[in-house]
């Protein structure tokens, strides 16, 4: 909204419905007389506009809440955005393992489904699967394919969000420039017998950070969540808002140079991730021996207290660290959440150690180094998340109710 907080819609016109449904989606307004006041309008209006959101099936009412005038009176009647009357499809897609769910517009996970699925197999062969997959899990969770919203999914690899598509992706061959959205959203139709519903794509590490910062840090205005599994990238948000740069380059810190000769993925030497990540550490497990080809092998050696891996984690801890000091530095955030497969006690000791020593003490004085409190949930959560504020954002809640005819 622009001009005087709380009052005006968008382009500072008056408050539509939309507006109003995201008053009281946050809590900032709850009752019709709380809507007038923060919004000017009168009561006539708003009661007009709130009509067309239960007509919708978009709000409801709760109970009454306390009694404002001191001379007493009937108590106001809450209102409440109802969560029940669609669904969201959500995946989140590693580059040998997938996992996928049915959640509510609140975030729960109604039904979830995780497996094997390559993304070296190529991308019409993983989205046709994953239709699939949608298909069975909306029948496992009891809800038909047409209260399905919208699917969000979370790649790992750079993502321009304008238009969906996945942008030279060092270790998604097959899949720069491939129209994932259309490809997903004609799998689930055929798969579901459905019409086609919006397809929000978007990196992993960004959506990850996106469902951790608000479930766990809401009040948090910079967040940082660093994935180090099979490759490494950061998820930034800044105010409640991922920060993708200007094509969703943001955040991928594992192809910044680290002055190592060690050959990456995407075809230079010395990335981080070529001597850093799950799968540089994996390998440097295979050369002395130990069967490991990937981050998630890395991360079940370290659950089983295998040494090697440990004291490797650590070491990659530490160079990551070091590139993290620098990441602290330009963003000051209050929260660096590390998450992936080598997200253990080795790995994070290891960023603790070169983080601290490095940055400067006024850059981690009020920082929080923390692992995921979602876990392999995280990415599901945040593809969940992206699809419902996007569908409910005001100007978008407008064409979707002149669709709807209310």
């Amino acid at each position: 909204m622009t001009g005087q907080p709380g009052r005006t819609g968008r382009g500072g016109g008056q408050a539509g419905a939309g507006d109003l449904l995201a008053l009281v989606r946050t809590g900032r307004a709850t009752t019709r007389g709380a809507l007038q006041q923060a919004t000017g309008l009168s009561r006539a209006t708003v009661g007009q506009r709130l009509d067309r959101l239960f007509r919708a099936g978009w709000l409801r009412e709760g109970a009454g809440g306390p009694v404002d005038s001191p001379l007493g009176g009937r108590p106001s009647i809450t209102l409440e955005f109802d969560d029940a009357h669609a669904v969201v499809l959500a995946a989140d897609l590693d580059t040998r393992h997938a996992r996928a769910a049915v959640l509510s517009l609140t975030g729960e996970v109604l039904a979830e489904h995780s497996g094997t699925l390559a993304v070296e197999d190529g991308p019409d062969t993983v989205l046709g699967e994953l239709g699939g997959w949608f298909a069975e899990l909306l029948e496992k969770a009891g809800h038909r394919a047409d209260e399905v919203c919208g699917i969000g999914l979370a790649v790992p690899g750079p993502v321009d969000s304008e238009t969906g598509l996945v942008v030279q992706p060092p270790i998604m061959p097959g899949w720069d420039g491939y129209d994932i959205r259309g490809r997903l959203a004609r799998a689930f139709t055929e798969r579901a017998g459905t019409a086609p519903v919006p397809v929000l794509v978007d990196n992993d590490a960004n959506l990850m950070a996106y469902g951790e910062q608000r479930t766990g840090y809401p009040d948090c205005s910079a967040f940082v969540l660093v994935k180090v599994s099979t490759g490494i990238g950061a998820g930034v948000v800044v105010g409640g808002e991922i920060f993708r740069g200007v094509d969703g380059g943001a955040g991928d810190i594992g192809h910044i140079r680290v002055g190592s000769e060690a050959l990456c993925r995407c075809g230079s030497h010395g990335c981080l991730a070529a001597v850093a990540s799950g799968g540089a550490v994996a390998r440097r497990l295979a050369e002395t021996g130990v069967p490991a080809a990937s981050g998630s092998d890395v991360r079940d050696l370290l659950a089983a207290g295998h040494p090697g891996a440990a004291a490797l984690a650590r070491e990659a801890g530490r160079q990551v660290g070091d590139v993290l000091a620098t990441v602290v530095t330009l963003l000051n955030p209050g929260v660096l959440m590390i998450a992936g497969d080598l997200a253990g006690t080795s790995f994070v000791t290891g960023v603790r150690e070169l983080l601290y020593q490095r940055a400067l003490p006024r850059s981690t004085a009020r920082l929080e180094v923390v692992t995921s409190r979602l876990g392999e949930r995280a990415g599901l959560v945040g593809a969940g998340a992206l699809v419902v504020e996007h569908l409910y954002a005001p100007g978008r809640v407008e064409e979707r109710l002149l669709a709807l005819g209310v």
